[in-house]
């Protein structure tokens, strides 16, 4: 079972990573594209609702992929219910792991690789929203 869970996680975080790199590229190109209206619509405000739609363009990245691994883990049969499955997906995501739900031997070497996974991606979400973040501010104190 060890080289299927390898295989499982693998594939599980080349979707998860794609997804990721697909928002933020989408993102990135967005805030590029509208951060001159921006500017004339908000003023001096003007890279606070940027800044709020990368957050949240981030967020949305986040939800998609906790709620794959919770289909996965569905499908699968290690969690009976959709909503333990995304509680339980949530908290290894973010790497809480508050071990209420506690997966059976076939499953739990697959949910340290998304508990690795989302602490991969959380990371480069904060490096995306800081260079969010110094591109606006840089932009803004060279006009």
């Amino acid at each position: 079972m060890f080289i299927m869970d390898l295989f499982i996680g693998t594939v599980l975080i080349c979707v998860t990573v794609t997804i990721h790199a697909i928002f933020l590229d989408v993102l990135i190109r967005w805030i590029e594209k509208t951060s001159n209206s921006a500017r004339l619509l908000f003023k001096s405000h003007w890279k606070i609702p940027l800044l709020v739609s990368a957050v949240l363009g981030v967020f949305v990245a986040h939800i998609i992929q906790i709620w794959l691994w919770a289909i996965f883990y569905l499908l699968a049969g290690a969690i009976d219910t959709l909503e333990a499955s995304l509680y339980f997906s949530t908290s290894t995501f973010t790497t809480v792991g508050f071990g209420d739900i506690v997966l059976n031997e076939q499953w739990r070497l697959v949910s340290a690789f998304q508990s690795a996974n989302g602490f991969i991606l959380f990371g480069w979400s904060t490096a995306f929203i800081f260079e969010i973040m110094s591109r606006l501010y840089e932009r803004d104190s060279q006009k």
